[in-house]
């Protein structure tokens, strides 16, 4: 009877509409229409700071390379110069999963070339060198991100890597909008994170490496793109955080495990469709399977966890 009873409950919760608060974008607009793929999800009017939507925001989840926002405002904050050349190193520890790179050891670049790659093209030996250029080393700069993370007000995550190369690395779609915010404030970040192409100029030896945004939407003349990060592994799906205007105001999106490459850029065309028309617009029937099958196992997770927390607290009682 018990788990009938939770069932029940945690199907309402995650299938009642969020509500939309007080955005202008949403006014006589029903969140019900609004259909997204991704299995998280969390959309804000940066303007007013309202949540316009929310799909199990607040469920930790991996976060793969949306990790490196979170790396890149570490990096600003700690006001190092940017034009310094930092010297490639070696690996200290093994990468968590496999981290290929064209970048040479032992090879230079600026601190300000290394965070732009991190962003715009996700170039994970990039933001393992920031970390380790870091005052205080890699230590304490995963220190700083969580720390940071804190004074956010990011309860519900954790960084134990720069890259995003560790499933370890959680967060909520929710947490991740407060993230978004802090982002958005910051000139230097949204610059870099849209750069639609650059090429590195390294010294020692002298080369020249060539990187394109992995974003395609920042080549699109039709999606005004300010903030932008992707991400990707086996245990986090494709994710993107994502800011762009609609109807001339700021709307943030971050979007958690969604299936395809397209899928979560799929999702920002749903979320600027309905604001626009009040309805989202169909999801491709692949891309829909995924997220049932991963909700329903997301709530039977949820069922289980809640009995065994109401069987601790009965054995308790007793």
């Amino acid at each position: 009877m018990v788990r009938h009873w939770l069932t029940g409950l945690f199907c309402l919760l995650i299938l009642l509409p969020a509500g939309a608060g007080a955005s202008p974008l949403t006014e006589g607009l029903d969140t019900r229409n609004l259909e997204l793929a991704s299995v998280h999800s969390a959309v804000v009017d940066l303007e007013t700071g309202s949540q316009i939507h929310g799909k199990h925001a607040q469920t930790p989840v991996p976060i793969a390379s949306i990790t490196k926002v979170m790396t890149a405002l570490v990096v600003l904050e700690s006001d190092e110069p940017l034009d310094e050349y930092l010297t490639i190193l070696e690996r200290d520890r093994p990468a968590p999963v496999n981290a290929y790179s064209r970048i040479r050891i032992n090879s230079e670049a600026t601190r300000r070339d290394l965070l732009r790659i991190a962003l715009m093209s996700s170039e994970n030996l990039a933001a393992h060198q920031l970390a380790r250029h870091h005052p205080g080393g890699y230590d304490a700069f995963i220190e700083a991100m969580n720390r940071k993370a804190t004074l956010l007000g990011m309860n519900n995550s954790r960084f134990v890597d720069p890259a995003g190369l560790s499933s370890k690395n959680q967060s909520t779609a929710a947490d991740l909008t407060r993230l978004m915010r802090a982002a958005w404030k910051n000139e230097t970040l949204r610059e870099l994170s849209t750069t639609r192409y650059h090429t590195v100029h390294f010294r020692s030896p002298r080369y020249q490496l060539r990187y394109g945004n992995t974003n395609v939407l920042v080549h699109r003349r039709g999606w005004p793109v300010r903030l932008t990060k992707t991400g990707y592994l086996n245990d986090a799906g494709r994710c993107l955080m994502m800011v762009t205007r609609v109807d001339d105001r700021p709307v943030g999106m971050v979007f958690l495990n969604s299936f395809g490459k397209h899928t979560p850029l799929g999702d920002a065309g749903r979320v600027r469709r309905w604001i626009r028309t009040g309805n989202s617009g169909a999801i491709a029937g692949a891309a829909k399977r995924y997220e049932r099958r991963q909700v329903q196992a997301l709530r039977a997770r949820e069922t289980q966890t809640a009995e065994n927390t109401h069987k601790d607290s009965m054995e308790t009682a007793q």
